[in-house]
């Protein structure tokens, strides 16, 4: 059993990633700006806690005595690369101030190659809105590689499509490298509640450190 601190425990993301970790038997703190708003996971094994995740001493407070921290918080009313720097900025130092030695981030698809030294991002034609939101992303990614010290991190990203936010858990995903992972062709989306069981996965058996690693079908 581990102790893992959820940050963005009430998103779509966040409240599956609660929800597994709790099926397989793991304490949970989600961290959410309101806790009463929160509409995920309860009972037994979790707690919902008031914090943010973008400030150092809120990470720090709230992640002390758990083993693993899990970034899956989102802001949509803060420009993305300011939200995801801010937000790398305080889970490295906060998390070492607090002694969490492993942090699974949820990255995006559209940073993973599609072909070698080409990113999804940076093709012809990618939307320019969308370049901005994954831009914030990547600068996120680029904050852990260049300050992360210490701290075993790892950033998982989906398969660049809208995932699907209804389906069950399909127990198909598996892990691939920093390239768009080949899709079966007319194949379900892939489901936030198998992203969630991937990065449970990846909390109870660590096999990716400091890298951005594609999870798909």
């Amino acid at each position: 059993m581990s102790r893992i601190v959820v940050f963005g425990g009430g998103g779509r993301a966040g409240a599956r990633v609660v929800a597994r970790a709790l099926e397989r038997g793991h304490e949970v703190t989600a961290v959410v700006r309101d806790p009463a708003r929160y509409a995920g996971p309860s009972g037994d094994g979790v707690r919902v806690v008031t914090g943010d995740v973008t400030d150092l001493g809120s990470v720090a407070a709230v992640s002390a005595g758990h083993d693993v921290a899990v970034q899956a918080g989102a802001r949509m009313d803060v420009p993305s690369a300011e939200f995801y720097t801010a937000a790398a900025r305080a889970l490295t130092a906060g998390l070492a101030k607090a002694g969490v030695p492993r942090l699974v981030a949820l990255g995006i698809g559209t940073l993973l190659e599609v072909a070698p030294g080409t990113r999804l991002v940076d093709t012809p034609g990618f939307p320019e809105d969308a370049r901005t939101f994954s831009l914030g992303h990547a600068a996120e990614l680029d904050v852990l590689r260049e300050e992360g010290g210490a701290l075993d991190w790892v950033v998982i990203a989906p398969p660049p499509v809208v995932l699907d936010d209804l389906a069950e858990r399909s127990g198909r995903h598996r892990f691939g490298g920093e390239q768009v992972m080949a899709a079966e062709e007319g194949g379900p989306a892939f489901s936030y509640a198998d992203l969630a069981a991937a990065v449970v996965d990846e909390i109870e058996q660590p096999r990716h450190h400091r890298v951005q690693v594609a999870v798909g079908y």
